[in-house]
């Protein structure tokens, strides 16, 4: 019986459904399972002619799994790997490879979560932002063609690296330079955020006093010459505060800051 080995093509078709159907299939129960056991057909269906034996690997991978979808790509290589190398006959225990998977998929989710929801995506969406002022439809372009050109080669790379290397790969992102690159990003990120606060957040008042002696005294100047846009600065630390420190969801927080500045404009007290 010839040696079933996997091609190019193969591992392309099993990228690219990972890729494109990671979270089409989502419960609570089994999560991101069935786009995983679906990323894995096309190897499968090669690798396992026998039926029961294909039934066993796809049950295998049915099991309960989640992780960050882009940066999970590098566990479907490993997976692929894994299974080629079964099939082939080398003393590969198929429990063996399921407790890789779930014992990565908790790491791997956290370094990803950091990267990309919590740095990649928000310095992108602040310049788009930036780009679309006044309308401009180069903004949401942006993000797209961005996002697409960063996130769709480095899932590839990353299965690739995943297949190749086995278990091995998994040090570029637990490695002390992965670890200094990753603080570096996430404090840029802090960084962008920082400025997009401070560009699009605006928050004025309109309150004015009188005095004894006939003095018209506008609270806002008063605020800008001691601190300039403090007010902004304190709807962003306190929802930040409630956020982070609360457990404030962020569509209470959005409605909350609606809520807010309905009434003190309503009140005179926001201008």
């Amino acid at each position: 019986m010839p040696t079933p080995k996997l091609n190019k093509q193969d591992l392309r078709r099993c990228w690219r459904a990972w890729m494109m159907y990671n979270l089409s299939s989502m419960s609570f129960e089994r999560l991101e399972s069935y786009g995983f056991c679906l990323g894995m057909m096309p190897a499968l269906k090669k690798l396992y002619q026998d039926k029961q034996q294909r039934i066993e690997a796809i049950r295998r991978h049915t099991s309960f799994y989640n992780t960050e979808p882009q940066l999970g790509a590098i566990v479907n290589g490993m997976v692929v790997g894994l299974e080629e190398k079964r099939a082939n006959g080398e003393a590969i225990d198929g429990e063996v490879i399921n407790t890789l998977k779930v014992g990565l998929m908790g790491p791997v989710a956290g370094i990803g979560d950091s990267m990309l929801p919590g740095m990649l995506i928000p310095i992108l969406l602040s310049i788009g932002m930036a780009l679309a002022a006044g309308g401009s439809v180069i903004g949401p372009l942006f993000y797209i063609m961005a996002f697409s050109l960063i996130v769709i080669p480095g899932s590839y790379w990353l299965f690739m690296k995943g297949y190749h290397m086995g278990s091995g790969s998994v040090e570029m992102l637990v490695s002390s330079k992965s670890s200094r690159l990753r603080e570096a990003l996430s404090l840029l990120g802090v960084f962008v955020m920082g400025g997009v606060a401070a560009s699009y957040v605006k928050l004025g008042t309109g309150l004015e006093f009188i005095t004894k002696d006939g003095v018209n005294i506008h609270l806002q100047q008063m605020l800008d010459g001691i601190f300039p846009n403090l007010m902004p600065l304190l709807v962003v630390l306190v929802t930040w505060y409630l956020m982070a420190k609360r457990g404030l969801s962020p569509v209470k927080a959005m409605l909350g800051l609606l809520l807010l500045a309905a009434v003190g404009v309503a009140c005179g007290l926001f201008s």
